[in-house]
């Protein structure tokens, strides 16, 4: 079971989005916002295996992905220290 469907079934009244290929990089779900959490470097290294360097997969992330907003829902991206 992906952490997608766990959440999905933890919170089934939810609606919240979720970047489509970007799944490995969900770290978590947000309980006060009802968003879904992302680790920024998981979301570049998904980036990099799909053939961007690292500097395109930084700059990809910050113009399309970081600046995007879908209203409530629209998910949270940290950097993970651990």
């Amino acid at each position: 079971m992906t952490i997608v469907e766990q959440i999905m079934i933890d919170y089934p009244e939810e609606t919240f989005y979720v970047i489509y290929g970007f799944d490995d990089a969900i770290i978590g779900f947000d309980e006060s916002y009802r968003r879904l959490v992302y680790d920024i470097d998981k979301v570049i290294d998904i980036l990099v295996l799909d053939g961007m360097t690292y500097d395109d997969a930084v700059k990809f992330y910050d113009f399309e992905i970081l600046d995007v907003y879908f209203g409530e829902g629209t998910p949270i991206f940290v950097k993970n220290y651990t």
